[in-house]
């Protein structure tokens, strides 16, 4: 048995890429939005509108800086000074420079992600794996409806840049308050409804309201809900149990949740989901 654990096989090994922080934009007073390059990122045509990036920050009182090689660093490094990974959504890539950009969202001195956003200087370097995704407003729909709160705007606004030709869409959008709008994709048949938290515990306004909205009528329509995984469950228990939409006419996932770490999130993201999926499957079959 010792010899077949030995020969077992690795996990493959993900290739990290160097991005170079370009220029930057405060788009809302706590929303900032950095322009990146990387050379890796020339040739590719990405074809979602959520493409994701997982950029490598480097613990505190780590002996090593970008650039480094990341599987080595996995050998040689204690599990509490291997890079962290932080998610954030792609958009506006230009095939033949390299060029994109990517929003962070950011309260104060909390976070790692959110600080480094805030304060990084023009010329920065910093390492990243992905790029992954899976969604795109597909033909065969005549209306789509996002909802999401920050962390999903990225995505909502690189959706609604490629909605399919005479395709209408809805976007509600969460943010804290009246004062935190930012610049997003609008143009005929594009219905933007902000959703002020002022306050309110992130995802519940947003809930609320699309609840009360309800499902279009007469139209083959689309969903991208995403956000904080207190929403989603509501959201997933709106579409599936009470509207019964299929599922293959929804993409529903959290990006994070209420008091946790991405780490934490993504540790508990399976059984957080199984329990929801249980739960949707008993209310079905009253």
């Amino acid at each position: 048995m010792a010899d077949q654990a030995n020969t077992a096989p690795k996990r493959k090994a993900r290739k990290a890429h160097e991005a170079t922080v370009t220029g930057r934009r405060q788009l809302s007073p706590d929303l900032v939005r950095l322009s990146l390059n990387s050379p890796d990122f020339v040739g590719q045509e990405l074809e979602f509108t959520d493409h994701y990036i997982k950029l490598l920050f480097v613990p505190e009182g780590a002996d090593y800086a970008w650039p480094f090689d990341a599987a080595q660093v996995r050998e040689e490094q204690p599990r509490d000074k291997q890079p962290i990974t932080r998610t954030y959504t792609i958009f506006n890539l230009n095939s033949e420079t390299g060029d994109f950009e990517a929003d962070f969202v950011t309260h104060g001195d909390s976070g790692l992600a959110g600080p480094w956003g805030r304060d990084v200087e023009v010329g920065a370097k910093i390492g990243f794996f992905g790029p992954g995704g899976k969604w795109e407003p597909e033909a065969s729909y005549d209306h789509f409806v996002f909802a999401g709160d920050e962390s999903a705007a990225p995505a909502i606004s690189a959706g609604l840049a490629r909605l399919p030709e005479g395709a209408t869409a809805t976007a509600y959008i969460e943010i804290e308050s009246e004062d935190r709008t930012f610049e997003i994709p609008t143009g005929e048949g594009i219905d933007i409804q902000w959703v002020y938290r002022n306050g309110a515990t992130h995802g519940t306004e947003l809930s609320r309201i699309v609840r009360g909205a309800g499902v279009p009528e007469g139209k083959k329509t689309s969903w991208f809900v995403h956000g904080v995984a207190e929403m989603i469950k509501e959201m997933r228990r709106f579409l599936f149990v009470e509207s019964e939409i299929p599922r293959e006419d929804v993409s529903i996932s959290g990006y994070w949740r209420i008091g946790m770490t991405e780490d934490q999130w993504q540790s508990s993201k399976q059984e957080f989901n199984a329990e929801i999926e249980a739960e949707e499957e008993r209310l079905s079959t009253r």
